[in-house]
């Protein structure tokens, strides 16, 4: 959110700045002053940029250690998946592959964390990016087995403290600072519930149960609010089918199992999280035991008050509701509302404060995936989809689109704003846009 700014109604070449081209990535654009970072995976090598944001070009890169590259989905996953972060003297980025590195404005490398490569369900990936809170570097690691949240000194590299994690499952968000009556708590969304931790000893101090197995949004706050939406396969408003039904569609030789190459559709996308022993079969006994770990799942749009320790899942969500949640989009809270966007073009607005529906799953024009988070500016807001398809909408009781534009390529990453400017990620390129 840039309230304070006015990017461009329409992006267009007439009034794009620069166009670079980029290796392959989903990390969004991490800008300070004249400097924009982002990380790139190409021809196996994992890298950070520097470009310049005044013609986009790149001042610098920097290649990571690597002696084994994590397994990503090859079309939607990324091994450069995580945004850079900075203070303004030091960048921080991370690869799962490798772990944390920390570089100067110049490139120069300050420190390197060396982390073992996690390993997500279904082999999709990492998704989280690290976050400066302070001098502190907060970093996700939640995946299907050791799961943890690290505090790092931003100056060192030092673990400073660990926050065992290892009864939950893989999860892609990021952890959001919040800071409330003079205490500093860092809540981290993950397989079943969100927890609070202090950001002095990684002491947890409340979590709130009701939240999808697999989850990749990450929470936001307003209105003395922290507010949580997510949706995933299996939850309790989108039930997967029995394994009957399945063999009965997709058992070609019917041996009471679904191979590799008989899977189509949604168990095409999802085979590598049910083939439990990667023998390229699903039986009926890994269905089961897998649906078992889903059916836990709660999908929801969830406001949190603030205060409480424990399990404050019933003394402290002030509002919760069950329609328009998004799968990896974070929500958007603008000027006293929160907006969702869902797979297939389908914009939700609700009051922040109590909740009331204002529009829920109201068509865009532009269906789909969305991967990249809406933001705001100006009374405007910016969705992107997956493919490539962005639309500026109205902020206010209905959808209005006010324009769009086709890129031709893949958006995975959220767009930037920064002076004015607006700076898109496609497949293949940095777009910066004048206002």
């Amino acid at each position: 959110m840039a309230d304070d700014q006015a990017p461009p109604l329409r992006l267009a070449p007439t009034n794009c700045l620069w166009k670079t081209p980029l290796p392959s990535g989903a990390s969004s654009p991490c800008l300070w002053d004249d400097r924009v970072f982002l990380t790139a995976f190409s021809e196996g090598k994992l890298e950070t940029l520097c470009l310049d944001r005044s013609d986009g070009i790149v001042r610098w890169r920097r290649e990571a250690p690597l002696q084994r590259l994590e397994t990503f989905h090859p079309r939607d996953g990324s091994p450069a998946s995580a945004t850079p972060a900075t203070d303004g003297q030091r960048v921080v980025v991370y690869f799962g592959s490798c772990g944390l590195l920390c570089y100067d404005f110049s490139g120069k490398e300050l420190w390197r964390l060396p982390l073992p490569v996690p390993e997500q369900v279904g082999g999709f990936g990492s998704g989280t990016s690290p976050v400066i809170a302070g001098d502190r570097v907060l970093l996700n690691r939640d995946q299907l087995s050791g799961s943890e949240f690290l505090a790092v000194d931003l100056h060192t590299g030092r673990v400073i403290w660990r926050a065992d994690r290892a009864e939950l499952s893989s999860s892609y968000t990021t952890p959001v600072l919040w800071e409330r009556g003079g205490k500093r708590e860092v809540v981290l969304a993950g397989c079943y519930q969100m927890r609070a931790y202090d950001l002095a000893t990684g002491t947890e101090r409340w979590r709130v149960q009701g939240l999808p197995v697999s989850v990749c949004p990450t929470p936001v706050i307003g209105d003395g609010l922290l507010f949580f939406a997510g949706w995933s396969p299996g939850g309790s408003d989108s039930p997967m089918p029995a394994f009957d039904t399945l063999t009965e569609q997709l058992d070609k030789d019917r041996d009471d199992a679904i191979a590799h190459h008989e899977a189509e559709g949604m168990i095409k996308g999802l085979f590598a999280t049910f083939d439990l022993n990667r023998d390229a079969r699903i039986t009926r006994q890994e269905w089961q035991d897998v649906l078992k770990v889903i059916s836990g799942g709660k999908n929801s749009l969830l406001a949190i008050r603030p205060g409480g320790q424990g399990d404050i899942t019933t003394s402290h969500v002030a509002w919760e509701r069950k329609r328009g949640l998004p799968y990896v989009a974070s929500p958007l809270y603008y000027r006293g509302r929160i907006y969702l966007i869902k797979d297939g073009g389908l914009l939700s607005c609700f009051e922040a404060a109590s909740g009331k529906e204002i529009f829920v799953q109201e068509r865009i024009g532009a269906s789909g995936s969305y991967y990249a988070s809406p933001v705001a500016a100006n009374g405007r807001i910016y969705v992107a989809a997956l493919n490539g398809v962005v639309t500026v909408l109205a902020a206010g009781n209905r959808s209005e689109v006010l324009a769009r534009a086709s890129f031709g390529e893949r958006i995975r990453a959220t767009p930037a704003l920064a002076g004015n400017h607006l700076y898109l990620r496609t497949e293949n390129h940095l777009h910066a846009f004048n206002p």
